[in-house]
């Protein structure tokens, strides 16, 4: 892989941390609510939905919604049932995409559709929904209730409109960023974006956390659809080569496809439509897509959403929060590298 990113700022190998550790009192809190809300007394449901939570992921999404409050200075406690709402939403679309996609892995472990069956993993999914509704139901405030259900509409929207996309050659870029801004990017930009409503800040500081965290989203996603071919299953979560066996149009591809010769271009054709996705197939894939430039540009455009999040950022003063939301966007575009 000679891709290259480079970073937005001038410190060297970007991290989470920062923001893990200016959030850590108000994820404590948060994850109280996430334990709480998860129980039940059917022993099934907080088991499996433990199994996913648990399952060493960042938490990213609930963290932007307590990153967003403290650039802008909020002193309640609301953002912490919002934020384990947020989680929910997030943890009931695993579970669904897992099943949707057959998934035998995320970060490294067997799914819960593997060891439960995909009948338990889609109704405890539904639960999770039901929880997080619940949460946004006891906030009380109704511009929250449609900011983070809206969300959940779109992300669903999304992710029909990527199951409808699957095989099909001829998906092109611009159905490609429709996709990835639904089925991702709109959950990172509610969950910025309701920081501002419970701190009452005015409509431009909403849509700048807006914006913050739709164009980090969309890089999120594009690194995510470049490393699954230039990585492994420790680094990604999943194994690596499984968004080309599962025949997803993303944007390595399908730069790759446009610009092949008529071998290539055959070569991807019979890989999306299922009938060459095997290991030499794959690896076959990866040289295509080195060959191309794919992957190189698709991590240029990462670069290009990820400057335009830290732009969004503007209006705020400077503070340690503002900083580590900075870094959270270098971190993103430069993981895994």
């Amino acid at each position: 892989m000679t891709a290259t990113v480079h970073r937005l700022a001038g410190r060297p190998a970007p991290s989470l941390d920062p923001m893990i550790g200016i959030t850590a009192h108000d994820m404590n809190r948060v994850n109280a609510v996430i334990i709480d809300r998860m129980q039940s007394d059917i022993p099934l449901i907080p088991e499996l939905a433990g199994h996913l939570i648990a399952g060493g992921g960042k938490r990213l999404r609930p963290m932007l919604t307590l990153a967003s409050a403290a650039v802008l200075d909020y002193a309640g406690t609301r953002h912490h049932r919002l934020a384990a709402a947020v989680e929910f939403i997030h943890t009931a679309t695993l579970l669904h995409d897992d099943v949707v996609d057959g998934s035998d892995l995320r970060r490294g472990r067997r799914t819960a559709n593997v060891i439960w069956g995909n009948p338990a993993s889609v109704l405890v999914g539904d639960f999770l929904f039901s929880r997080s509704f619940e949460l946004m139901v006891e906030d009380g405030s109704l511009k929250v209730l449609k900011i983070l259900s809206n969300a959940s509409a779109v992300i669903a929207e999304g992710e029909v409109n990527q199951l409808t996309a699957a095989r099909r050659i001829e998906i092109g870029e611009e159905r490609y960023l429709e996709i990835i801004g639904a089925k991702t990017a709109a959950l990172f930009a509610a969950a910025c974006r309701i920081a501002a409503v419970v701190a009452e800040r005015p409509e431009r500081e909403e849509m700048a956390l807006d914006a913050y965290g739709r164009n980090l989203g969309i890089a999120f996603q594009l690194v995510d659809d470049a490393i699954d071919y230039v990585s492994d299953a420790g680094t990604m979560g999943k194994d690596a080569g499984d968004d080309f066996r599962e025949g997803k149009m993303t944007l390595p591809v399908i730069l790759a496809h446009a610009r092949g010769d008529t071998e290539a271009r055959k070569f991807w054709k019979d890989a999306v439509e299922g009938r060459r996705n095997g290991d030499a197939e794959f690896a076959r894939a990866i040289e295509l897509v080195r060959e191309t430039r794919a992957v190189d540009d698709t991590l240029a455009r990462a670069r290009h959403y990820g400057q335009r999040a830290v732009d969004a950022l503007g209006m705020f003063p400077a503070s340690t929060a503002k900083e580590t939301m900075v870094e959270a966007v270098e971190f993103a575009v430069a993981r895994a590298y």
